[in-house]
């Protein structure tokens, strides 16, 4: 009760991988060494693997905006006509940066905790030829919706538009084929699946979107795609890079190498399937009923009741961070999230203490009941409850 160790159970950032930050305290390493260079190569060729494509991956010294950014400033021209499917903050974000380029943006949206469906991008695309781009997120985490990246891939792919999916929460929590689906850009960041500190942005480019960018008028310098796929090549970056970020990002692939991609993405719908049956259990209505991913959980306060009450209690009596609902969502949700190095005893505790904030704020609860249902998704999933003897 009186020693409170802080957690963070958000969407980003995520729980630190504790042999990547080990390996920060070696970054007192030159980048324009050999030494730095197979290290750069290295993380470089394992982000491929795990991203599990050929394509070019290039690394930026940013957030996951700053790639955001640049796959828009590199690819297309002023008064190119591109779709952005909006369902969320995240969407919101990709149809400001368009238009800040002075690109003409159709926007397809849907209700914040739903998802755009593939066949209004499909109409979109019949009624609009001429489309350069269409931009979507795979995980909207700010409503913990997921959008249906496989088949409008396959839609986009049949036109002369490129694919540009922000997949900064859906790497590492869902299954993205990059080549077999034709995902042309698909973007990543360094604090969300892959459990390390905010600061490197990577993103894929398919030879379709590298044909974009020899035609492109809009003006970028840090961001120079082109410019920093071919230093990467070499080992070498643009810029002078987060050294201390790819001594941990290479540190952390190699886990996730050990245990397969597959794995971490079945890590985290394991965690989220046990949570909304928590939530449910506990009388709470999930936000994100129809179209739910598996980076982050999205569940409505109880009546009456403002969210940031049980985001507050969560920081004040167990020291855990977890988030508050964005924008016009603020009071209304609460999310918890489980991208990365989440386990399941982090959500026993997160389920528990769940319990007792609701409570403690006026709504009834058995406690016991939301864990209950979290250890039985666990028994099922492990194999380990034992078969119950009629006599």
């Amino acid at each position: 009760m009186h020693i409170k160790k802080q957690r963070l159970l958000t969407p980003g950032p995520t729980p630190l991988y504790p042999p990547a930050l080990h390996a920060m305290m070696a970054s007192d390493l030159h980048h324009r060494t050999e030494d730095f260079r197979k290290i750069y190569q290295s993380a470089l060729a394992d982000l491929k693997v795990v991203m599990g494509t050929s394509y070019d991956v290039v690394p930026l010294v940013s957030s996951g905006s700053g790639a955001m950014d640049a796959s828009v400033s590199n690819l297309f021209s002023k008064g190119d006509h591109v779709i952005v499917c909006s369902a969320g903050k995240f969407g919101e974000r990709w149809s400001g940066i368009a238009k800040a380029y002075g690109l003409r943006v159709t926007e397809l949206t849907a209700p914040y905790g739903d998802a755009v469906k593939p066949a209004a991008v499909i109409a979109a695309l019949a009624a609009n030829t001429d489309v350069k781009g269409v931009f979507i997120q795979a995980s909207e985490s700010s409503t913990g919706a997921a959008h249906d990246v496989k088949t409008i891939g396959e839609a986009v792919r049949k036109t002369s538009a490129i694919f540009i999916v922000d997949a900064i929460t859906g790497l590492g929590t869902m299954p993205l084929d990059i080549e077999g689906w034709g995902l042309d850009v698909v973007i990543g960041g360094s604090q969300k699946a892959f459990m390390i500190p905010p600061g490197i942005a990577f993103l894929s480019v398919s030879p379709k979107a590298w044909k974009m960018e020899e035609t492109s008028d809009l003006p970028h310098f840090y961001f120079n795609l082109k410019k920093e796929a071919k230093n990467a090549a070499a080992g070498e970056s643009s810029w002078t890079p987060a050294t201390s970020l790819i001594l941990a990002l290479a540190e952390a692939l190699k886990y996730v190498k050990s245990i397969g991609m597959a794995q971490l993405i079945d890590n985290a719908q394991l965690l989220a399937k046990a949570t909304r049956a928590a939530a449910v259990a506990l009388g709470l209505e999930l936000f994100t009923p129809h179209s739910p991913g598996a980076a982050v959980t999205a569940i409505k306060a109880p009546a009456g009741m403002d969210s940031g009450k049980i985001v507050k209690g969560f920081r004040e009596r167990f020291g855990a961070i977890i988030a508050n609902g964005q924008g016009e969502m603020k009071g209304r949700i609460f999310r918890v999230a489980h991208l990365g190095y989440f386990d399941f005893m982090d959500l026993f505790a997160v389920v528990a203490s769940l319990e007792m904030i609701l409570d403690a704020n006026g709504h009834p609860v058995k406690f016991g009941t939301g864990v209950a249902a979290v250890q039985e998704v666990y028994a099922e999933a492990a194999g380990i409850r034992q078969p119950v003897h009629v006599e």
